[in-house]
């Protein structure tokens, strides 16, 4: 439930509260969300300056790393660690903890690059393994190291700074990990994309397992597993997608994980799940659509289920209040505080 002034106001109104409580209320529950991301012009910027300086480095990497390659551009690097670092601590001493998420986040991206850096100076980068400024852009089993220093790096500072916004840096790092470490282990071009649906998918799961034992553990003060379910439901559902069964049984199976999806994603408020699950169903129903192209009768029938799932909203919300604190009852304890949580 989401309380705005417009709410406060009419309870002032109604005569729930008087005026100067409902300002106070206000101003408090406003400081106590100004460390929350929203959508706000001013988090906008935050989180935008920050993708960009971290793209403007990128780019100049691409462009100067023939001169400046080894230990030149680690120097480099390493400066802008300790800018970002600098920079981290002085948003923290004024209280404004985005500002320096961010910036903390800019600080952990030199990390990959601080390692290709010591590997270029130190002459252990293998011939052919392709250049820092393709790192984003090519699967290759070369990145590994880059990609175990940046996850231990920025587990330690989640683990001293409490940012969640560091999570987005380890979550896509690994992502990462699990697509490099199939062209590492399997040789055929055959083999790898074979392996890489099944790999991603098993990986997306398990960060889906993860995301949500942080969330059990976390609660939603700092959400520390929004980036989690997002790294690890792009994995899980594209690994699950690319599989392609030709079997109506394993389509239909599709179809139920994708529904399970849509209600982990109500029953726990993450909506991108809600989001991959309704891609999923419609890529099922586009299939259907297809199988009975000369068919009146489906129209017709997906017309009257649709019309039914209309009704079973409109019948759950008649009894939701009964029915989530049957199903609240039989759930484990921190489960159910998650859940209560979620739909408070």
């Amino acid at each position: 439930m989401r309380l705005t002034r417009q709410d406060l106001s009419a309870a002032t109104e109604e005569g729930v509260l008087d005026a100067d409580t409902a300002e106070r209320l206000w101003r408090f529950l406003a400081q106590r969300d100004e460390a929350r991301p929203q959508f706000r012009a001013a988090h906008i910027l935050y989180y935008l300056g920050g993708f960009v300086a971290m793209a403007a480095f990128a780019l100049f990497l691409g462009q100067a790393w023939e001169s400046w390659a080894g230990w030149p551009m680690l120097v480099l690097v390493g400066s802008q660690f300790v800018l970002g670092l600098a920079l981290t601590h002085w948003f923290l001493r004024r209280n404004l903890a985005i500002p320096a998420g961010v910036m903390l986040t800019f600080a952990l991206s030199m990390v990959p690059l601080a390692i290709y850096s010591l590997q270029q100076g130190m002459g252990w980068w293998p011939e052919g393994g392709g250049r820092v400024a393709d790192y984003h852009r090519y699967i290759r089993w070369h990145w590994l190291f880059m990609e175990l220093g940046t996850i231990a790096a920025a587990t330690v500072a989640l683990w001293r700074y409490r940012m969640p916004f560091t999570v987005f840096l380890l979550a896509l790092s690994i992502w990462y990990l699990q697509m490099d470490l199939v062209p590492f282990l399997f040789d055929t071009w055959q083999e790898r994309w074979e392996m890489r649906k099944l790999v991603s998918m098993v990986a997306g799961a398990l960060t889906l397992g993860l995301a949500f034992w942080v969330d059990v553990r976390s609660g939603r003060r700092k959400d520390y597993a929004f980036w989690l379910y997002l790294a690890g439901a792009a994995a899980f559902w594209g690994g699950l997608t690319a599989m392609n069964s030709d079997s109506e049984l394993g389509k239909l199976l599709y179809c139920g994980i994708n529904l399970l999806l849509i209600a982990c994603g109500a029953a726990l408020r993450r909506r991108v799940l809600a989001l991959f699950g309704a891609l999923g169903v419609a890529a099922y129903l586009g299939h259907l659509a297809d199988l009975f192209t000369n068919s009146l009768l489906f129209p017709v029938a997906l017309g009257a289920l649709g019309i039914g799932i209309v009704f079973a909203g409109l019948a759950w919300q008649r009894n939701e209040a009964r029915i989530t604190a049957a199903m609240l009852s039989v759930l484990p304890a921190p489960l159910r505080a998650l859940i209560e949580r979620a739909q408070a």
